[in-house]
C-alpha cells in the first residue's frame, strides 16, 4: 500500500506529517510525503518559528514525483493542514495526477480548520478546503469542522449524524465521513458514516491537550481501511490506538503525543473499544 500525505510538519513534536507518516509506516504503509508548512514545534508550546511552504515549490515537487512515475500505483492521497489558500490547488493537482488513467486512488481529506468553536486558519484556507471537499472519498472532520463544511449544527450525536449524512449526500454514494470529537453524554464519540451504515466508538474523555491526535487518527484509520475496507473495524482500532497514546501522553504531562513510546499501541491497542452500529 502507498499513500501520498500532504500536511504540515514540525521539527519537534508529533502533528501533521510528523505524526501521520510515522503512524502509516508503523502499520506497513509506504508513504510519499509533502510538507505544507515547516514549523519548529506546535504553537501550543507558546511560540514557534517557520512558516508555510511556497506553493510553487510544492508544485515542482509534485511534477518531479510525477515525472519519475512516483505518483503511480498510489492507493490514496491524504491531505491535512494547509498553510495557504493556494495549497488547495497543489492538492487538487496531485489527486488528478494520481487518478490519471482510471486509477482507483482514493482521496482522503482531513479538513483542518479549527476546533471547539475557533477557526485557526485563514479564510482563504477555509475556502480551499471547501473546494476540495467534493473530490474526497473519505473525510475526517471534527464536529466543529463538520459544521463549517455543512452549515449545520453539530452539538450532539443526532446533529452530527444529520450533518454527516448531508456531507455524504454531497459526494459519491460510497463516500465515508468520519467525525471526531462528538459530544455523547459523559463519553466522547467518534462516528463513521458510510454506505454500510453509521457506527460509533465511545471512549472516556481525557482532560489533556492532544495536539496531533486527529492527524494520527486519520492516518491510522486510513491504514486499516486500505487493507480491509472494513469501516467499523478500522474505526474501532484507530480510536483505541489514539486513546491509548493520549492517555500515555497525559501520564507524562507532555503536550507532544508519545507516539514513539507507544508505537506498539498503534498496531495493537491495549484496550479495544468496540464500534456500535447505530439504528437508522
Amino acid at each position: 500500500m502507498r499513500v501520498l500525505s500532504i500536511q504540515s510538519s514540525v521539527a519537534a513534536g508529533a502533528v501533521g506529517n510528523s505524526a501521520a507518516v510515522f503512524c502509516l509506516q508503523r502499520l506497513g504503509i509506504d508513504v510519499v510525503r509533502l510538507d505544507t508548512v515547516r514549523f519548529s514545534n506546535h504553537p501550543g508550546h507558546g511560540g514557534f518559528t517557520g512558516g508555510p511552504a511556497d506553493a510553487a515549490d510544492l508544485v515542482r515537487l509534485v511534477e518531479g514525483l510525477d515525472a519519475r512515475g512516483l505518483l503511480e500505483n498510489l492507493d490514496c492521497v491524504l491531505s491535512g493542514y494547509l498553510g495557504a489558500g493556494d495549497h488547495g490547488r497543489v492538492v487538487s493537482d496531485a489527486v488528478l495526477r494520481a487518478r490519471r488513467g482510471g486509477s482507483g486512488c482514493l482521496y482522503a481529506l482531513d479538513p483542518v480548520m479549527g476546533d471547539r468553536g475557533r477557526v485557526f486558519v485563514k479564510p482563504e484556507v477555509v475556502d480551499a478546503i471547501r473546494a476540495l471537499a467534493p473530490r474526497a472519498d473519505i473525510l475526517f472532520p471534527n464536529a466543529f469542522e463538520l459544521g463549517l463544511l455543512t452549515g449545520m449544527p453539530t452539538g450532539d450525536l443526532g446533529e452530527v449524524r444529520a450533518a454527516a449524512a448531508a456531507l455524504r449526500a454531497a459526494g459519491r454514494p460510497d463516500r465515508i465521513v468520519v467525525a471526531t470529537s462528538v459530544a455523547d453524554g459523559e463519553r466522547l464519540g467518534t462516528l463513521a458514516c458510510g454506505p454500510g451504515g453509521d457506527f460509533i466508538v465511545r471512549v472516556p474523555p481525557i482532560d489533556h491537550p492532544a495536539y496531533g491526535a486527529g492527524d494520527s487518527f486519520a492516518a491510522l484509520f486510513l491504514a486499516r481501511y486500505l487493507g480491509t475496507r472494513d469501516v467499523a473495524g478500522s474505526l474501532s482500532l484507530a480510536t483505541s490506538s489514539v486513546h491509548a497514546v493520549v492517555a500515555a501522553t497525559a501520564a507524562r504531562a507532555s503536550i507532544d503525543l508519545a507516539l514513539v513510546a507507544c508505537q506498539t499501541a498503534l498496531e495493537a491497542p491495549p484496550a479495544v473499544f468496540p464500534a456500535e452500529r447505530l439504528e437508522s
